[in-house]
């Protein structure tokens, strides 16, 4: 069985980019706004726990979900392919 690199790949966009953005959010709720540095800004520059912060974690997200996804779909069905010959 194959994956659709396009369909697996925005998929995983969306679940890394709104799931970012939403746990900024929460995290905000709880704790406050806080530019305080963390584990997740050391990865994407420009992020941190505050309302612009969330916004630039969700633009990493979708990118690095995107990419990421492609890269583990096209990976998949390489390897998919080769083992069922």
């Amino acid at each position: 069985m194959k994956l659709d690199i396009r369909a697996f790949s925005l998929t995983c966009a969306l679940l890394l980019g709104f799931g970012l953005f939403l746990a900024t959010w929460w995290i905000m709720a709880f704790d406050g706004s806080s530019a305080d540095p963390t584990l997740i800004d050391k990865l994407y520059r420009g992020y941190n726990i505050t309302p612009m912060g969330s916004l630039i974690g969700l633009a990493w997200g979708l990118v690095d979900g995107l990419v990421g996804g492609a890269i583990f779909a096209w990976l998949y069905n390489l390897l998919s392919s080769r083992s069922s010959t």
